[in-house]
């Protein structure tokens, strides 16, 4: 017999923001950004974000609870991705001179639509898979250790898939390689600095929630949405 659905105060909110994040990022990164070391596209600036609340949702509900709303900016990059195309091929209004302008920023190749949708599926469910497994082999102690490995395994896989599919053939392999390792060695970065944040984050919602799910009998297939 299944268990009652529980209702959580917060799982709607954090899932509004990581699907935000989601969104903002695949804009902002159809610019290359230089910041002296580093050169990366300018949603690397948030897209990390989106790691964190995966490792939340999935420390704090389970991967079952992580898997629906990975889903569902899954869904939600591929109609904006999709709106983007189709508005970007309707005939510009008389007088209206931005075409030029919006298919540089907004209007989306295939190609890098199919980047970033294989390479957010990827990341995210090797993210949420590596620390739901992590928290039952810590016995949930070392919470940093869970967020920063399954971050370092995730990101490595979004960094690569994205940039290689997205990239290789346009830009230099040199650039190619320096924006995987600058995009890795940033997002990573990232995932650390904010583990105190972290930290706090997921002890209020196991309070306010009474919930710290361990994922002992969880069907791990990505596309089981039951």
């Amino acid at each position: 017999m299944d268990t009652p659905q529980k209702n959580y105060k917060y799982l709607g909110d954090i899932a509004v923001f990581f699907v935000s994040v989601l969104l903002i990022s695949n804009v902002a990164s159809t610019k290359i950004v230089d910041f002296g070391w580093f050169t990366f596209d300018g949603g690397t600036l948030l897209f990390p974000l989106s790691y964190i609340f995966g490792d939340i949702l999935t420390e704090v509900y389970g991967y079952k609870k992580s898997r629906r709303v990975i889903w569902l900016g899954f869904i939600s990059i591929f109609i904006m991705s999709l709106i983007f195309i189709i508005i970007g091929k309707l005939p510009a209004a008389s007088g209206w001179n931005n075409q030029a302008a919006y298919d540089t920023i907004l209007g989306l190749t295939p190609r890098i639509v199919l980047a970033s949708l294989i390479a957010y599926f990827c990341g995210e469910f090797s993210n949420s898979f590596i620390l739901a497994k992590m928290k039952i082999w810590t016995k949930g102690k070392y919470l940093w250790t869970r967020t920063i490995g399954s971050t370092i395994v995730g990101e490595l896989v979004d960094s690569f898939i994205f940039i290689i599919i997205a990239f290789f053939g346009f830009l230099p392999n040199s650039l190619l390689l320096t924006l995987i390792i600058s995009n890795y060695i940033f997002k990573t970065g990232v995932e650390i600095l904010f583990t105190p944040l972290t930290y706090k984050v997921v002890r209020f919602l196991k309070k306010a929630e009474k919930e710290d799910y361990y994922d002992l009998k969880t069907n791990f297939n990505p596309f089981s949405l039951k």
